[in-house]
């Protein structure tokens, strides 16, 4: 049996807006077997099978203050969904998404989960938003023996919670220590940092372990570590106090709201050297929250919509027609499992019938060919470790580069 995650990791951001993914760990210790569900309506619903379309659960949330993360999920999933059966679906076989809000809490994401698995009887999930859900509502899954493919959970020891759990988000370890080796590249003479971090928030608390560590091991030396809450909005007295201390660069872990304001004030007390953010604000609606005071702030990515690969043209020019604007790493991370569930459907398809395998047959037989494969995804090529870890090729460093009147910005990829 796999050890239990000692973090967990929520992330969330408001100010009408939010955004962020969550840690993780690059584990790939191999999975071993898992318990059998002893909830009768779990093991009555697993002995029918699949007629018609094909039911794959999606659990993002839709509404409270995540529901802008769960939305970019949600617009990710619904373009897969397209782009895939119309291309055939599963050899000639439709999928059909079935949407679950999960909320912003544990308490939605495990109601989101036991819908899925016991009334939509879906052949796996994608979810839940938050690495902290992912650590209530993943079991349930487990439990129940259906796949998880988590899209934006990168907190440190999901893919341990369970056999059918996995994830294509890649972990906050691999990839938030870019943006500071980034950072050095531009001025190689930094030495003094200032690090902020929102001490209430999981996946934040554990980015700044690992954003801490990186700087340590860069020979950088770190001079002041100011704390927040991920519902402030006033940050003077930390700006001040790290200022006074002329630090080289400022490293924050926090969210859309908190962390873009926190950028703003620390622009407007007059600030001007280089700023690492992490995941947390790593969505366009940070833009609003520091509008022209966000420009030149570096962030690790583990999407671009510059990467050249067929999928990821399609997906790509498919976002831009709907919305007008660029696709989030959240939208393409979402788009991606969907399509690992369709492409290990269609090979599990060709081996066996899967209309006629019985429904806890499928799942089970589905989660296997899932983690043996290999896709080529807007996120690059991934496969995933025995544990279910993304492997993933393709990362990123970009800068936001915002236009004069701070109304309009973009990620710009360094090079």
């Amino acid at each position: 049996m796999k050890h239990p995650a000692t973090i967990t990791t929520a992330l969330l951001a408001t100010c009408t807006m939010l955004l962020t993914a969550c840690g993780g760990s690059n584990n790939s210790t191999t999975k071993t077997g898992s318990q059998g569900s002893t909830d009768p309506a779990v093991n009555a619903a697993s002995t029918t099978s699949v007629s018609g379309a094909i039911p794959i659960g999606i659990a993002f949330a839709q509404t409270s203050n995540v529901a802008l993360l769960g939305q970019e999920g949600v617009a990710g999933a619904k373009i897969a969904e397209k782009y895939f059966n119309d291309k055939g679906g599963v050899n000639g076989t439709p999928i059909k998404l079935v949407f679950q809000d999960t909320g912003g809490d544990e308490a939605g994401a495990i109601n989101a989960f036991q819908a899925l698995v016991n009334k939509d009887k879906v052949v796996g999930i994608v979810g839940p938003t938050l690495s902290q859900q992912a650590f209530g509502a993943d079991p349930i899954a487990e439990r129940a023996k259906v796949p998880v493919l988590g899209a934006s959970n990168t907190a440190k020891g999901v893919p341990e919670i369970g056999d059918y759990v996995a994830r294509v988000s890649a972990p906050v370890s691999i990839v938030a220590p870019n943006s500071i080796k980034a950072a050095l590249k531009q001025n190689p003479n930094l030495k003094k940092v200032a690090v902020f971090y929102a001490q209430n928030d999981a996946f934040n608390r554990s980015e700044t372990e690992i954003f801490q560590k990186t700087i340590k091991d860069q020979g950088l030396e770190i001079v002041t570590v100011q704390k927040f809450q991920t519902s402030d909005t006033d940050f003077q007295a930390q700006a001040t106090n790290a200022l006074n201390l002329k630090p080289d660069l400022i490293v924050i872990s926090g969210l859309a709201a908190d962390g873009g304001n926190l950028v703003r004030q620390l622009r407007e007390l007059g600030y001007k050297g280089l700023i690492v953010a992490g995941n947390g604000l790593n969505t366009a609606k940070v833009f609003a929250v520091c509008q022209a005071q966000c420009d030149g702030v570096i962030i690790a990515q583990a999407y671009s919509p510059e990467y050249s690969g067929s999928v990821n043209k399609d997906f790509r020019t498919a976002y831009l027609k709907q919305f007008n604007e660029e696709p989030p790493q959240f939208s393409g991370q979402a788009f991606a499992a969907v399509q690992v569930y369709v492409e290990a459907l269609k090979a599990l398809d060709k081996k066996n019938k899967i209309s006629k395998l019985p429904l806890n047959q499928l799942r089970t037989e589905l989660n296997k060919q899932l983690l043996a494969g290999k896709y080529d995804t807007p996120l690059g090529e991934i496969a995933f470790t025995p544990v279910g870890d993304v492997i993933q090729k393709e990362f990123y460093v970009s800068t936001i580069k915002m236009d004069k009147d701070g109304k309009k910005g973009k990620f710009a990829i360094i090079k």
